[in-house]
């Protein structure tokens, strides 16, 4: 359910306020894809701020990107949908931080790895912490699931939205 839709003045990017089972989402794209989804505590006027300052020059954003995720992720919460196939806006991604990103979509449905798992995938053992970090960062979370990765003691560890959250999804995911 659309709350709010706007687009970013400067930055060429639009967004929609949706709602969903773990509060509202910020759902921000440019026409080269989905920019960044952000949880109601990030404080969504910071982060459309953010995206102005750090998305400088990106293209006229469209309404299908923005349509598609909002379908995604209702489908994603109503328990339908077990992968997202949305085009991501990447330009934003570097290095490390792009390499466990790109992992993060391949742990599956209903799984968790721990950051120590993420760090080895990525061919960097020794970079558990900096996996945490690029898990704390990940633009699209949900999307990419950064809920997916849990503590090597089980434990579900930090989550931008909230433990609460995290366990939401990782329920949800294992009720499927």
């Amino acid at each position: 359910m659309v709350i709010e839709q706007q687009s970013v003045p400067g930055a060429d990017i639009a967004f929609r306020i949706l709602e969903s089972p773990i509060g509202s989402l910020l759902v921000a794209a440019s026409d080269h894809g989905l920019v960044r989804i952000a949880f109601e505590s990030e404080g969504h006027d910071s982060v459309i701020l953010g995206l102005r300052i750090t998305a400088p020059g990106v293209s006229t954003a469209t309404a299908d990107v923005l349509d598609s995720a909002e379908r995604q992720l209702s489908e994603y919460f109503a328990g339908t949908r077990t992968a997202f196939d949305l085009v991501l806006d990447e330009r934003l991604s570097k290095g490390f931080r792009a390499e466990v990103l790109r992992h993060l979509s391949e742990i599956p449905y209903g799984e968790t790895e721990s950051y120590r798992d993420v760090a080895l995938a990525v061919g960097r053992p020794n970079a558990s912490r900096a996996a945490g970090t690029a898990c704390a960062t990940n633009p699209w979370p949900i999307v990419v699931p950064c809920h997916r990765v849990v503590r090597s003691d089980g434990t579900i560890g930090s989550y931008l939205a909230g433990p609460a959250a995290k366990r939401l999804l990782l329920d949800l995911e294992r009720a499927a």
